[in-house]
């Protein structure tokens, strides 16, 4: 290849480079271009560990940012699919209370450690025996007696709560085993039940076990992978067996392939094999049904683990106190050594590993990535990687690897795309998008849609992935769960702009985000009222046609909202031949009546502009006036487009303070006109419509406040209008009194501002709060101090300690804060200017303990000043005592 051809290929290659970097962002409708990252030079596969002949790595997915949670003082729920964790502290240990309410809570986190929710647990029923989450985000909590509680992702209690049954509630739950969206538990007394699908929630009993002590393990086959179809529950026994228990039989397996009891098992995902460690430290890997051996190693310990889990489909994890154990097929175990309790949370390509200061993910490598990274790789794809690291840095060598590897370029580039989405490192996903498009620029037979279908992917994946929203799905979990779930999890957890964005990015219906958005909205908006509501709901539920509004109403109903109700379904799209056929023939009042009778505003405004086009204003008028929502609908259009009708509108009907009204608007609008400021004669009409509108309140009674609102609002006017002549600053027209008097000092113009207070009678406190803030706003500290001394401030000393501390000028404060009248206002002021020993002086005046509890708080990162507190708590404790 000739210089002239490798250039050509070299700009093919960044004119894809380009154009690849063009996909929009779920974040951020504008699409922008990617930075290429830096090549590191440092090895991926260093962070691997080898089990067998497969690799395994573990990243850091986030660092817990969470506060007072302790995974060994508390029971733990983390939903599959990188979905939330709940906790609660354990009733079952004796743990002690560090500043926290002997009252349990039970709290939701994100997968990130981002608070999501919280609930006070209340619950009667005995202790807490299990929890966990179902496919659909609902966390079940059992107690004793039998009691199942349900919460949604907000700690909201779902009623009515479910019951296991009679026996359960004598006999007392003893453990629980839980699956997708079902659940088993056995009872004191040996006897099982199980709720097979919680979408119609039934307790049955399964069969007698026959069984006189607790079993030492329990594991469940879910009704997919059975042959009966029903659920099977695995109980390791005494004996060498595992009894297999269905709702009408019991089944003994294992016999004479088990050596001894089970202390612990756990079944695949796929239902297929069973993992279980032995009475004599052993793990055994068999065949569901125990009837062959597939795995037996021994384990370093004699001792059960605390957890089992399946990672992926091969290989298993064993947790004991302090030691995380892997083993595969064959080969070294490998060992994972933790200083903190730890929970594993099995998906379906690996494990997630939470602790108290981070969650992991343990996953096997994928082929993929194992043929770039592995060192001294010599793969197609391994080349391709290096030929990018060769040609961002223009050496020839990028040219030599290609053709080494041209024939199989095609593979390369697709190993390169597949290793991309299993990484969760941006920087390195573009790295390898990077190589794939580089490589596909050398390539004419591959797929050319395959990069920008995975930028897709990766794009919502990292999206979800932010700690914000703490949802770590891998690639392979996003396929399972598929786009359509995830943008449900995302709604339910009333992330509507994100799930919104991801709709429309993948092109899918936005219609089940906005319902859910706009019936999330009417319930959390109770002091909203209906109007205000409305015009933020139609503001929305318009981006999606063919949308639902009957819908939306019966939530709005459902919730106590029936004018709201009222006002949707009138814009329900309805279609209807016969108010057009009532007009074709001559009948406008008829017409009119059906109109408003069926609520269709579309159809009462053809015919309000018909009827309006062929009857005198009068008798237009006569004709409305008496159909108030034929009024109502032709006031809101005059409103918009025909101000002068509408006055004669309400002239006719006698309303005065309506006509204005309409004059008042009028004065804002051409307030609006750019060419109403800097001393404009456009102010002069605007005052003179407010005039208006303030004679016309004059010959009502009811309108005194607006009679002199209006008058005041003319005054102002005026005032302001001189002002922006005499400063030549278009800053004062249209703004309150307050901030008019606030401009003026900040401008130095005292005089002015004084005349605005004598003119508005404003009060002497509202005047000092305003020169106060407005001499701190220009940090004219010696006219601060000055106006402080000239007579004791009606308002106190406080509004100057807070405007010097809010600029940041503690020498200022100090000058303050010793004339403040109350002990705890100086204790906390000083406090806030990082003053210790004053604050402690001050709130030992006070003799309050809480007062002092807070202070603590404040200097809680300095150790000596806690001390202060802690020794002026101490003393005041004593003299109470």
């Amino acid at each position: 290849m000739d210089k002239s051809q490798k250039d050509e290929m070299s700009d093919r290659y960044r004119q894809s480079i380009h154009v690849r970097s063009l996909i929009p962002n779920p974040n951020n409708s504008t699409a922008f271009p990617l930075p290429p990252p830096s090549m590191a030079n440092v090895s991926v596969a260093a962070e691997w560990q080898l089990l067998y002949n497969r690799y395994y790595r573990k990243p850091e997915l986030y660092p817990m940012p969470w506060k007072h949670v302790d995974l060994a003082r508390t029971k733990v729920a983390v939903a599959p699919f990188g979905g939330p964790v709940a906790v609660i502290r354990d009733d079952s240990k004796i743990v002690q209370l560090h500043a926290e309410s002997a009252l349990r809570k039970l709290r939701f986190f994100s997968s990130s450690g981002r608070p999501l929710a919280d609930a006070v647990w209340r619950h009667s029923g005995g202790r807490l025996v299990g929890m966990a989450w179902t496919d659909d985000q609902t966390l079940l909590c059992v107690v004793q007696d039998g009691t199942v509680y349900r919460y949604d992702v907000h700690a909201n209690l779902i009623e009515p709560n479910l019951s296991l049954g009679k026996e359960c509630f004598e006999d007392n739950v003893a453990d629980c085993a839980f699956w997708g969206n079902g659940l088993v538990c056995i009872t004191e007394a040996n006897q099982l039940f199980c709720i097979a699908d919680f979408v119609n929630p039934r307790a049955v009993k399964l069969a007698d076990p026959g069984i006189d002590e607790m079993p030492h393990c329990m594991a469940v086959i879910e009704p997919q992978y059975t042959v009966s179809g029903n659920v099977e529950v695995l109980l390791g026994v005494d004996d060498a067996v595992v009894l297999a228990v269905e709702e009408d039989a019991v089944q003994r397996l294992g016999e004479g392939v088990l050596r001894g009891p089970l202390q612990k098992m756990v079944v695949s995902r796929d239902g297929k094999w069973l993992a279980s460690f032995t009475h004599d430290g052993r793990l055994l890997v068999t065949t569901s049904d125990l009837t062959g051996v597939i795995i037996e190693r021994e384990c370093e310990s004699a001792l059960p683990p605390q957890q089992i889990a399946w990672c992926g489909m091969d290989a298993v994890l064993l947790y004991w106190d302090d030691m995380l154990l892997m083993m595969g097929p064959d080969g070294d175990p490998v060992h994972y050594l933790y200083d903190e309790p730890i929970i594993l949370i099995p998906e379906c390509d690996g494990v997630r590993i939470l602790s108290n200061t981070s969650m992991e993910f343990l996953q096997r490598v994928p082929d993929s990535t194992v043929s770039i990274f592995t060192i001294g790789s010599t793969s197609p794809a391994a080349l391709l990687y290096d030929a990018l690291d060769h040609f961002d840095r223009r050496s020839a060598k990028a040219d030599e690897n290609l053709r080494l590897i041209r024939s199989s370029l095609p593979e390369a580039v697709e190993a390169c795309v597949d290793a991309a989405g299993h990484e969760f490192d941006i920087s390195r996903q573009q790295t390898l998008l990077r190589a794939a498009s580089y490589g596909q620029a050398f390539c004419s037979n591959f797929q050319r849609d395959r990069i920008q279908e995975m930028c897709k992917i990766l794009r919502v994946l990292n999206a979800v992935h932010s700690s914000e929203i703490g949802i770590p799905l891998s690639i392979q979990q996003y396929k399972l769960l598929t786009p359509s779930v995830l943008i449900g999890r995302l709604i339910n957890a009333h992330r509507h702009l994100l799930a919104l964005k991801i709709s429309e990015y993948l092109g899918m219906n936005q219609e089940v985000v906005i319902m859910h958005w706009a019936c999330s909205k009417i319930t959390a908006s109770l002091a909203i009222s209906d109007a205000t509501l409305l015009e933020i709901l139609l503001d929305k539920l318009k981006l999606c046609k063919g949308i639902s509004y009957a819908a939306v109403a019966a939530h709005a109903d459902k919730n106590g909202r029936r004018k709201l109700a009222a006002l949707l379904v009138e814009h329900e799209p309805r279609s209807s031949k016969q108010v057009p056929l009532l007009l074709s023939i001559g009948e406008e009042d008829i017409a009119l009546t059906k109109a408003t009778e069926c609520g269709d505003t579309d159809l009462v405004y053809l015919v309000l502009f018909h009827i309006w086009q062929k009857r005198q204003p009068l008798e237009f008028f006569s004709t409305i006036h008496v159909r108030l929502l034929a009024r109502d609908l032709f006031i809101t259009y005059a409103r918009l487009y025909k101000h002068e009708f509408l006055k004669d509108f309400f002239l006719s009907a006698g309303q005065l303070q309506d006509v204005a009204f309409l004059l008042w608007k009028e004065s804002w609008e051409l307030g609006k006109n750019p060419m109403a400021s800097k001393g404009s004669p456009l102010h002069g009409p605007r005052i003179k419509l407010i005039e208006k509108s303030q004679s016309l309140f004059a010959e009502t009674k009811e309108h005194t406040f607006e009679l002199k609102a209006a008058e005041e609002h003319a005054k102002l006017l005026r005032i302001q209008h001189e002002l922006e002549v005499t400063t030549k600053q278009a800053i004062f027209v249209d703004s309150s009194i307050s901030d008019t008097i606030r401009t003026c000092i900040v401008l130095g113009n005292h005089r002015a501002a004084m005349k605005v207070k004598t003119e508005f009678k404003v009060s002497e406190k509202r005047w000092y709060w305003l020169k106060v803030f407005a001499l701190a706003t220009i940090k004219d500290w010696v006219a601060l101090e000055k106006f402080s001394k000239e007579k004791k401030p009606p308002i106190g000393y406080r509004p100057f300690v807070e405007a010097c501390i809010e600029a940041d000028e503690k020498a200022e404060a100090i000058k303050y804060i010793p004339k403040l009248a109350d002990p705890r206002e100086r204790a906390e002021s000083y406090a806030r200017i990082g003053m210790a020993k004053e604050a402690a002086d001050a709130a030992s005046q006070t003799k309050d303990g809480e007062l002092l509890g807070r202070l603590k708080l404040t200097f809680a990162q300095n150790a000596a000043a806690s001390s202060i507190f802690d020794t002026l708590r101490d003393r005041l404790s004593f003299q109470g005592a």
